[in-house]
């Protein structure tokens, strides 16, 4: 069972975009407001995303760290805006920063799933 859920892991990670399309589809049916049924899909997807850019940075730079740089960058950025959110309102909210977060990331980190990947094509049609 862990073997099945662990091949459907690097399976999405790979292809991140089909968990989107899939949640989409589901969460459509049981949330009334598409929005809402979208903002769904953008939470399950980034965590796919992280894995997937995380890989590719590995594989196109021999690295081992693309994992880390990302959470690295994700920390940074809740730091920053949970001290202007504590600037702004005197308080934080740990909920609404990590969602915001979080749907930040989804969209930083499917801009460089883009990149990464074009990359990744050339240096392999460069090398053959």
């Amino acid at each position: 069972m862990l073997k099945l859920l662990s091949d459907g892991f690097v399976l999405f990670s790979i292809l991140p975009f089909f968990p989107f399309i899939i949640a989409w589809f589901i969460g459509s049916f049981w949330i009334s407001p598409k929005k809402k049924a979208f903002m769904l899909a953008m939470d399950v997807t980034t965590a796919f995303l992280i894995a997937s850019v995380g890989g590719l940075y590995n594989t196109i730079l021999d690295s081992k760290s693309g994992f880390y740089w990302i959470l690295f960058i994700i920390l940074i950025a809740a730091g920053l805006f949970g001290g202007l959110q504590h600037r702004k309102t005197g308080q934080i909210d740990i909920r609404k920063l990590v969602r915001m977060i979080w749907r930040i990331s989804f969209f930083i980190l499917s801009f460089l799933y883009i990149v990464l990947l074009f990359i990744g094509i050339i240096v392999y049609l460069a090398s053959v």
